[in-house]
Parts: structure tokens; sequence; C-alpha cells
């Protein structure tokens, strides 16, 4: 696989020149600059096109935003071997939050535990998925506007905060705040992980490099695992976050100098000018980019999705249920709020984040409703799966990870595969017809097994064909996103996906929640002999509570009776919802990716 002319690994789209476009194509397939395509073109697309065409392939194309121009120029001065050890710190970056995802995963219930929240789970992950959601809005600006290395920089900055707020937390209260400043740093940084992916691969080659940068999860999968459980058993959860924040910035931090020594060389070859002060005043600089990154938007996006989903997780504790005032009042703000944000960004930002034509165009749409919905239907039922395998299925803390990381090393493996037949045959919306039917059908089979006393290995193989069709589409829904678009537009894009992916995620959780609530409580006053009723909010709040009762015995037995109630009803849910990919899928154009390219200078 030779390296050289063109683009990106996750991302794609229309080259700023025009894809060039296999001459023999099937009569369903739809190009996105073909001949068949120019005849339906709007005026503005055939102006933009015109623009592009003449920019100069020896220099950053003149009608992109400055973030863009900057790593057009990096790309352009760069060698060979730079584009080698950016891949390379890429896949560094990745094994480390790999060690960190694997750790985390399995010590959150118990960091949750020790504040008596166990049962809280899904409420954080709503607040956090919200926010996440919202920002990815400001954080597209930024790496558009001031630079993919900046933005790097300040999500490293989130993100280190983050685990040491975690780390030293001494109440829920905090533990929120820091879980907050966690997921959007971590978030932020794989989007703009992929947003550089998409920058530096061509297009036909992009599933092989994101197997390449995603292969450190093979290797965490297991080893993280086994270092969570020493973290818990020799040392403490919170030295299980605090060691990260200490490994992430040295990790991580060698990708935003590389990047800035590539656009050091390339202005001092003159092939992009240094970037000249705006001569604006302060206020005027916080007037302009309070609406340059869209912060309007992000209030709005942020508080109206956690205000319209949290009543789903905290009706059951109101004093009338359903029927108390403020639960009907947070349903109805957020619901009025979420309509106000569609609304502002169509009708009254001054800069919305991505063009009318991109957010309507029915590839775009499909590949966000894929994520959106993939999203949902996930996180009916992930919340409390690593609860499940140690409390019903008795497993350890490391071998409960190992099972929950089942994903991680299926993918590393598969999406070599997928890679390698995308760039063979050019077409990758082929492959959706094999990935979602088998993952609903994996889901549905997940409904009888995931139950007290039976055979952790069908599980096992639950999980093994639910990451087979999971890492087939997660990888399809952003090639056809960004295959869509041209490289002006490939963080937009990307931000739209991730939006409706947490837009998805923090409904999912909500439904989650709403479940377990509702289910679990009760199905645990059902089962627990009486003499334990006096201590059913206890076990109903606390992982170590629930593990304190030994196998075999009634109580536990009773515990695991009502995770197998509950747990059937989030799958059967979850598994409901991803039935709508079925449609997803077919709003995809058959694009033909083979010859197209987006970026410019020394690309994979």
């Amino acid at each position: 696989m030779a390296i050289g002319s063109k683009f990106n690994l996750l991302a794609t789209g229309r080259k700023t020149d025009g894809p060039t476009l296999a001459s023999a194509s099937p009569p369903d397939i739809e190009t996105p600059a073909g001949a068949e395509k120019t005849a339906t073109l709007t005026a503005n697309d055939k102006e933009a096109n015109i623009s592009d065409n003449s920019s100069d392939e020896a220099a950053p194309s003149h009608n992109v935003q400055g973030g863009v121009q900057k790593i057009q120029a990096v790309t352009l001065v760069w060698s060979k071997w730079s584009l080698i050890a950016v891949l390379c710190l890429l896949w560094l970056v990745t094994l480390a939050n790999g060690f960190r995802t694997a750790i985390l995963y399995s010590l959150t219930p118990y960091a949750t535990s020790s504040f008596q929240s166990h049962s809280l789970l899904t409420v954080i992950n709503i607040v956090s998925s919200s926010m996440v959601s919202a920002l990815y809005i400001p954080v597209a600006k930024v790496v558009d506007v001031w630079g993919r290395a900046e933005g790097w920089l300040v999500m490293v900055g989130f993100s280190t905060l983050g685990l040491v707020m975690m780390a030293a937390s001494k109440n829920l209260e905090t533990y929120c705040a820091a879980d907050v400043f966690y997921s959007v740093g971590f978030a932020g940084m794989n989007y703009i992980l992929c947003v550089l992916a998409a920058d530096i691969t061509n297009l036909r080659n992009r599933g092989i490099a994101f197997a390449f940068t995603s292969s450190p999860y093979m290797i965490t999968a297991f080893a993280g695992s086994k270092a969570s459980e020493k973290f818990l058993l020799n040392v403490s959860w919170r030295w299980g976050f605090g060691a990260f924040a200490i490994i992430f910035p040295f990790v991580a931090s060698p990708v935003y100098f590389v990047l800035k020594v590539g656009l050091n060389r390339a202005e001092k070859q003159g092939i992009i000018q240094p970037r000249q002060r705006s001569g604006r005043t302060f206020w005027q600089n916080v007037h302009h980019y309070f609406f340059a990154f869209d912060i309007p938007g992000v209030i709005l996006l942020a508080g109206g999705l956690t205000v319209f989903l949290l009543p789903f997780t905290l009706a059951s504790t109101a004093p009338n249920g359903w029927k108390t005032d403020y639960i009907i009042a947070m349903i109805v703000t957020g619901f009025v709020v979420m309509v106000l944000f569609v609304l502002y960004q169509a009708y009254w930002a001054p800069q919305p984040f991505l063009k009318y034509e991109f957010l309507t165009d029915r590839t775009v749409l499909g590949a966000c409703l894929i994520d959106a919905t993939y999203q949902m239907s996930y996180y009916c039922w992930n919340a409390y799966f690593n609860s499940f395998l140690q409390v019903v299925s008795n497993l350890g803390v490391a071998e409960a990870g190992y099972v929950g990381s089942t994903f991680q090393v299926v993918s590393g493996v598969l999406l070599f595969m997928v890679g390698f037949a995308i760039r063979k045959t050019g077409y990758f919306r082929w492959l959706l017809y094999f990935g979602v039917p088998l993952y609903i059908f994996a889901q549905g089979l997940m409904i009888h097994f995931r139950q007290p006393n039976q055979y952790i290995g069908y599980i096992v193989m639950c999980e093994i064909f639910i990451s087979i069709g999971g890492s087939i589409f997660t990888l399809l829904e952003q090639l056809a996103v960004l295959v869509a678009v041209d490289h002006q537009h490939v963080a937009a894009a990307l931000a739209v996906l991730f939006i409706c992916g947490g837009i998805g995620g923090a409904v999912g959780n909500a439904i989650s929640g709403a479940i377990w609530t509702n289910t679990f409580l009760p199905s645990l006053m059902r089962n627990l002999p009486e003499s334990e009723l006096p201590n059913a909010l206890s076990i109903y709040s606390s992982i170590t509570v629930q593990l304190s009762y030994p196998v075999n015995s009634p109580e536990r037995i009773a515990i695991q009776k009502s995770y197998g109630y509950a747990q059937t009803r989030m799958l059967a849910a979850g598994t409901g919802i991803m039935v709508l990919s079925f449609i997803w899928m077919f709003m995809i154009r058959n694009y033909n990716v083979k010859n197209m390219s987006q970026t410019k200078g020394m690309v994979f």
C-alpha cells in the first residue's frame, strides 16, 4: 500500500478539487461530482466546485477556514516519515486510551457505590452525554478556526482535569462535575483523532488506517481488565483514575508538538502566512467567539437534552411518580428548549456549523440516524452489564472486564478485513447488509441468555456477534457521513455524526434508567427474603453490598433474579429500537470511494 497522494482515515468526502471517480460504475451508484450529478448541482454547488478546482495543489485551499488551511499546509511540507510518526503517535494515544477505558469501565461501579449511588449510573451518563453532544459544536469550530493542534491541547487539558477531580472526589456532586470534564475531554480527543485521521489518509485506505489505530484495543482489552482488578484489590479505585491523570498528558502531548513543528516549517517556506492579530478589542473578541463557537447552541442543546431526559430516570423516586409537577415541567421545558435549538440552528445562528444542503443530504441523514439508533440501542442495557457479570454470572472484576471488552478484541481484527474489502471493491454500503441484521439477531439472542444460571459462554458468543455487527457499521457510518462533504466541512460533518450518537446515547441511558428504577427495585422487593427487605435500598444502591452476599444464598439468588428481570426488558427495548436501522441503511448512497480524494500533500 503506497503512502502518497491523498486523504483520511475516518472521514472523507469530496476532494477540494472534486473527486476522481471510477469510469465504470453500476447504474445505481451515486457519485458526489460525477457527470450524472453535475446536471443536478445547485448554483452554489457549482460555484464551490469551480473555486475548489482553481486551487493550487502546491498550496492550501484559499476558500477554507484557518484550521483547515493549517493542516493542509502541514501535509504539504512534511515527509513520509513525519506521516508515519503521526500515525504511530495516534496508535500510542489509542493504546493509552484503551487502557484508560478498560480500567475505568471496571472501576466506575465501585466509585459510584462508594457514594451509595450505584443506581445513579445512568443519571451521571445522561448529564455527561448531553454535555458532550452539545460541545462537539464548539470543538468543531475550534479545530476549523484555530487549528487541530490547538483543539487537541484543550481537550487534553479537560481530560486531565476530569481525571484529577474524579480521583479526589469525596461525594457524588464532585464526581458528577468531574465526569463532565472527563467525558468532554476524552470524547473531544477521540473526535479530533477522527478529524486528524480524515486529514492525513486517503479515503480508499481509511478503513485500513482506522483498523491500525484501533488495534491497541486488542491489547488493552485483557491487560486493562487485569490492571483494574489489581488497582481495586491492591491500591484503590481512586488511583485507577489518578494514574491516568499523570500518564495521559505525556502520551498525548507529542501529537500537538508534531503538528506545530510542521506548521512552523510551512510558515518558514511561505506555504502559509503566520496568523495575524485580528485588531479586535477584548470585548469584541468575546462577542466574536461567543457566536463563532456557537455558545448559544451549546447552552440550548445541553440544557434541553439534560432537562428532557433526566425525568425518565428520576420519576420513580418523585413524590407522585410521573404525575409530579416538576417531572412534567422538566419534560415539557426540555422538549421546548430542544425545538428552540433546531430553530436557532436553522434560522437565527449567525454562523451555523454545517451547511443546510449537507444537513439534508440523505447519506448524512442516514449515517447519523444509524449512529443515533445504535447508541440508543446499546446504552439501553450496557450501563449495568459489568455489574450483571459480577453479581449474576459470578465473575471477578478482571473476568467481567474481559467479557465487556469483547467488542475491542473483535473489532481490532475485523476492521482490517473491512478496510481491505473497501480498498478492494471501492464500495462500503453492501457491508451494512451484513452488519445490521447480525447485530439485531445477536442482541435478540442476548435476551434469552442474559438470565441467572446461564452458561457464560453463550453470553460471550452473543457479544462476539454484536461486536462483529457493531464494528462494521460504526466504521461505515463515519465513511458515509464524510464522503458526502468536502474537506472544509469534515470537522463539522463528524461533529453532526458525533452529536447524533451522543443524543442517542443519552436517550438510551434515559431508557435504561427508567427501566432499571421501575423494574429492579420492585423485583428485589418481591424476591428478597422478608428478613432482608429493610436492606433493599442498600442492595439497590451498591454493587459492594450486592456482592457481599454469598453465591447461592437466598439473598444472592433474589438479587440475580432481579437483575435478570431488569436486563431482559432493557435488551428487548434496545433490540426493538435497533430495527429502525433497516430503514436508515437504505438512505445511504452507494458511493465508489476507490479513486476519490479529499486532501492535499503527503497522506496515507
